[in-house]
């Protein structure tokens, strides 16, 4: 009796072992509960996305992506500051969801039954299908059609045997081992490694690396314009729904995206992103091609040696000194605004006499007579503001504005309870306020109307856009 017993409790333990957990069973839900009422008390919404040509980059200086311009609209809607996080890996994406670190991502995500019993996705953005990305026969180029046709693969059969490398945490892996089922014959799946993204594992195919992997094939497309020996002609799915993700806990913010999305996709703006970055190949083909492409180059600009040497004697992070010439010109020495400033920094020409500066239109001259401008704001502010980082809001306000408007907000912000020496909440608040009579007519303030606005908005936007540089660029 007491061996049939064992015999029992072993084989209960065996099939219970052998069975799925309730946790994978069952829909688990994040642990933190942070919704949009949160995420508007906190002032800004943290979207995760990918660093790729299309989703989200860095070109001339300047921040792209359809994910990128598709979040600052959703800031916009919802008035709260948008904050990037970069992420290459999709499953840490996920992970930095889950625990609260990102409120959505922003991202190329495919809409997968696995995927929807941890996370809830927004209603989709458009529909794609997977596509097999295969090498074209190296002498192409004079071989007919049939010819290139006969030795490439266009019938999931054909895939059994083969070695395939996907993206780690895509959702490639799952439809291989489902393709590899439906034929009945094992497909070798490789999964790459973290730090590989779809587009390197595309370039590694171009390159002869390895020989397939697995692509949306809008992600496809946009890469064969690049690549020419690329074929993608094979399709290995059904269309399936792209849409961005955001935790189960959080239905407030799930609704109000899908009904600011809904709103989105009934304008043309809306079509004139995607097609911006998705469908113009031409645009792609060159931005990848180009110099001033980050994720190529490294490079901001083609002048960022010069403003590594004039950074220096700024003592200034160089990257903030590309940020605000990005901000005045785009870069741009040839530059006229119709208040007359010329050149990379939008320099008036009795600033430049100033510091024995002739030529505006010069790169170096400019950045000359501008950084000894800046250095000049910094030795006079020093006195007033000591900390290194608070004082480079305040030139960089100075440099926009004037001091004497600074100067003015201060003194309001001190006689109104405010700390007069911290920008962001504080004297950019009395800033705003020298555009209404009340405070431009106060007994303290010396240099009248001020339309601060637009002041405020040109020091968020510089120290935003070198938090950006600084992810890509050291």
């Amino acid at each position: 009796m007491k061996s049939k017993l064992i015999i029992f409790i072993s084989l209960f333990i065996l099939l219970v072992s052998g069975c799925k957990s309730p946790v994978e069973n069952e829909e688990t839900i994040s642990s933190v509960k942070f919704d949009l009422d949160k995420i508007k008390e906190r002032g800004k919404i943290v979207a995760i996305t990918g660093y790729n040509a299309y989703s989200y980059f860095i070109y001339r200086g300047k921040p792209m992506g359809f994910e990128y311009e598709l979040a600052e609209q959703l800031g916009d809607y919802l008035g709260l500051k948008v904050e990037i996080k970069v992420v290459k890996s999709i499953s840490q994406m996920f992970a930095m969801l889950d625990s609260g670190e990102g409120d959505i991502i922003a991202f190329n995500l495919t809409v997968t039954k696995d995927r929807t019993k941890r996370f809830a996705f927004t209603q989709f953005h458009h529909t794609t299908r997977q596509v097999l990305v295969q090498r074209r026969p190296e002498k192409w180029r004079y071989m007919k059609m049939h010819e290139i046709e006969d030795s490439l693969i266009r019938s999931p059969l054909d895939l059994e045997g083969k070695t395939v490398h996907v993206r780690k945490g895509s959702a490639y892996m799952l439809r291989l081992k489902n393709l590899s089922e439906e034929i009945g014959g094992d497909i070798n799946i490789v999964e790459a490694g973290e730090d590989l993204s779809t587009e390197d594992l595309i370039e590694m195919v171009a390159d002869g690396e390895i020989d397939y992997t697995v692509s949306d094939e809008n992600i496809a497309l946009l890469n064969q314009s690049y690549y020419s020996n690329l074929d993608v002609g094979t399709h290995i799915s059904l269309p399936q729904k792209i849409a961005w993700a955001v935790r189960k806990n959080a239905p407030k913010l799930l609704d109000t995206l899908n009904t600011w999305l809904t709103g989105m996709k009934k304008k043309t703006e809306y079509y004139v992103m995607y097609n911006k970055y998705f469908r113009n190949r031409n645009d792609y083909r060159s931005r990848v091609k180009s110099d001033l492409f980050l994720n190529n180059s490294g490079k901001i600009s083609e002048y960022d040696d010069l403003l590594k040497q004039y950074s220096e004697k700024l003592d200034w992070d160089w990257r903030i000194l590309a940020s605000l010439i990005y901000q005045e010109s785009r870069f741009d020495p040839k530059a006229d605004s119709w208040a007359g400033a010329v050149g990379l920094m939008q320099l008036l020409p009795a600033t430049a006499q100033q510091f024995g500066v002739t030529n505006l239109k010069d790169p170096k001259q400019n950045l000359e007579a501008g950084v000894n401008y800046l250095i000049w704001l910094d030795d006079f502010w020093s006195e007033l503001v000591k900390d290194k980082n608070e004082r480079i809001k305040f030139v960089l306000a100075s440099y926009n504005i004037g001091m004497g408007h600074i100067l003015d907000s201060r003194k309001l912000a001190e006689k109104f309870g405010a700390n007069p020496n911290v920008w962001f909440g504080n004297v950019e608040e009395y800033l705003l306020k020298k555009s209404k009579q009340k405070y431009y007519n106060d007994e303290v303030v010396k240099y009248g109307f001020a339309r601060g606005v637009e002041t405020v908005k040109y020091v968020h936007e510089i120290l935003e856009r070198f938090d950006q540089y600084k992810v890509f660029i050291s």
